[in-house]
């Protein structure tokens, strides 16, 4: 089988290949707003460079030619200029700010819709941790970096433009002597984001491994409790935060290298201007106003620039994400829809496997030639060892795996050759670990048939032994189950997985050790449900308990990964096999059990 796995955090695509995805899958939906956003900036810009040419006129014919008249208009004018750069910027930054939104809206969204068509294999290969920052650190980076690299590229690089221009108009001699120094900053700066793509990329592969431990120790608080093993799991998250919190300092540090960078030359680029253009000033070359409009300008161009310094770094974080990001939805599903799939429609329950073998590693065969058989309504049960095959061969069915040779047939269709949807839609699963969400009861029945009425979510409860518990609890079948139904009991939760199997109704049943992990008065109920659930209905069931099966039309012993012995219950344990001897042995474990009950009964009444 093809193991796919997360790219490592390296940057491996050039910056103009990801640069170039980003626009055709995040951007270019957007263009109309981004146009509108580019007009208010180059408002913005003009705005600003017209606040600095205004100087020439208040210092030369205001203050220097001491004109009174002139006090009132200028005023005015430098009000409204700031007033049309304030409500510019405001609407340049909102419409960034909802296409940047937008932006994570949207590609979460999409990761999740990918997601949902992965094959089982890629969850059980990828922790929930790191794919959980994909939805969060990952795509808000990528915004960020959007946002910040349009507006960079938008509102500073327009008013850079329109500063400089002013600059030339002023003084042009002066303009070249400022701005001679400042190309000296590219290579430094190129190099700095280079770092911080690499930097970030570690960090975000970090995170997601914290957030994977996050998971793992609230999932299994119960044992971390009764082990003692708080102070484990604290040092465990302890050693994750602190390499965080190295890579985001060295980050922090990698980044702000630019800002002395900037500062050296920005102060150069004042001196040079000081001492050039003040002497032209004192030799009359050029008027007072007109050197502070230039100067004005200047300082005014400096913080554009700082910022159009420090954007490469910033994409370069958004980069990194944005490569993780494309990781994932590069992969593909290996198992999908062939060209040539029908819809199964609704299938009469035959079943038939035929010389299955099947690998979830190249060289360690799990199947070695399984085949077996299930006729329309037929009970089928799968017992022996654990690690035989028995759990792999109920995952086959639904093609939660492929096989690598033989053919699985429902009604004489190869699974392969019908949709997923359809095949799916004739096939409900029980399993030992019931999935519950964290949401009414009602909500997690009707996962089996979402349109379903309450008078058939009543229906299906009662018949799975579940309306009169549901109808004690506080809010009835609008009560939260918790996560994974943390307030129900075992048993309860059971019997909504199996009231949610019912109200599927499909003709094919799998029941993997559904009441393995019950105590006797739950494993008494759930029976009874599953008795229920069972009629009419081809069933193939994993039993951990042999008294479960002794009614099954057929019984297959497997172990490692073959059919060892295949009958009904009399037959095999006629024959003295494998079968025989995992009988006695629990039929000895039940007696002891038993024995030991009764004893402690005894004590009881004696005391």
């Amino acid at each position: 089988m093809n193991d796919q796995t997360i790219s490592p955090p390296h940057p491996t695509k050039s910056t103009p290949d990801l640069m170039r995805r980003l626009w055709r899958d995040a951007i270019r939906g957007y263009i109309g707003w981004l146009g509108f956003a580019i007009v208010l900036m180059i408002v913005l810009a003009a705005a600003t460079a017209l606040t600095a040419y205004m100087m020439k006129p208040i210092v030369d014919d205001v203050f220097v030619a001491k004109n009174e008249a002139l006090l009132w208009p200028v005023g005015m004018l430098i009000l409204g200029t700031f007033f049309i750069k304030g409500m510019a910027n405001y609407g340049q930054a909102m419409v960034m700010n909802f296409v940047g939104l937008k932006i994570i809206a949207d590609t979460q969204n999409r990761l999740f819709v990918h997601l949902s068509t992965m094959d089982l294999a890629f969850f059980h290969r990828n922790a929930t941790g790191t794919l959980i920052t994909r939805f969060t650190n990952d795509i808000f980076q990528m915004k960020v970096a959007v946002s910040t690299g349009l507006t960079a590229c938008g509102r500073d690089f327009f008013t850079l433009i329109f500063l400089i221009a002013l600059m030339f108009h002023q003084d042009w001699q002066l303009a070249f002597a400022a701005f001679f120094i400042f190309p000296i900053a590219v290579f430094p700066i190129v190099r700095i984001g280079r770092r911080m793509r690499k930097v970030t990329a570690n960090t975000q592969h970090e995170v997601g491994v914290f957030m994977t431990a996050l998971n793992q120790t609230f999932q299994g608080i119960r044992m971390v409790k009764a082990y003692g093993l708080e102070a484990y799991e604290a040092s465990k998250i302890a050693d994750a935060v602190a390499r965080i919190l190295r890579l985001n300092m060295k980050a922090a540090r990698t980044q702000e290298m630019a800002r002395p960078i900037m500062e050296t030359l920005g102060g150069a680029a004042v001196f040079v201007v000081i001492i050039y253009g003040g002497g032209r000033v004192i030799a009359e070359e050029t008027t007072a106003g007109a050197f502070f409009s230039f100067i004005t300008a200047l300082l005014m161009a400096y913080e554009p620039l700082k910022r159009l310094a420090n954007v490469n770094s910033n994409m370069q974080q958004g980069l990194a994400s944005a490569e993780r990001l494309y990781s994932i939805l590069d992969q593909h599903a290996e198992i999908k829809d062939a060209p040539e799939a029908v819809a199964l429609g609704r299938s009469d329950g035959n079943i038939r496997l035929d010389d299955i073998h099947f690998s979830y590693v190249d060289d360690r065969p799990a199947l070695r030639g399984i085949s077996l058989e299930l006729s329309a309504g037929q009970t089928c049960a799968l017992v022996g060892p654990s690690g035989g095959g028995k759990s792999t061969i109920l995952n086959l069915i639904p093609r939660f795996y492929d096989i690598d040779k033989g053919t699985i047939s429902i009604d004489g269709h190869d699974v392969r050759h019908v949709t997923k949807q359809s095949l799916f839609a004739n096939i409900a699963l029980v399993s030992q670990e019931v999935t519950l969400f964290d949401d009414t009861v009602a909500a997690n029945i009707r996962f089996g048939r979402g349109g379903a009425s309450d008078e058939e979510l009543a229906v299906a409860a009662r018949n799975a032994a579940a309306h009169a518990f549901i109808s004690e609890l506080p809010d009835g079948y609008k009560t939260l189950v918790g996560e994974q139904g943390i307030k129900l009991s075992g048993g309860q939760r059971q019997r909504l997985a199996i009231a949610r199997a019912m109200i599927k109704d499909a003709p094919i049943l799998l029941l993997d050790e559904a009441t393995s992990a019950l105590d006797t008065e739950s494993e008494r109920h759930v029976q009874a449900a599953l008795k229920e659930l069972m009629r009419g209905r081809t069933t193939l069931v994993i039993a951990h308990r042999l008294s479960t099966v002794i009614d099954a039309d057929a019984i297959y012993v497997i172990d490692e990964g073959r059919v060892v012995e295949q009958g009904k219950h009399a037959e095999l344990l006629a024959r003295g096999g494998i079968y025989k001897r995992l009988y006695d042995l629990q039929f000895a474990d039940e007696a002891r059990n038993g024995a030991e009950a009764e004893t402690l009964q005894a004590a009881a009444e004696a005391s």
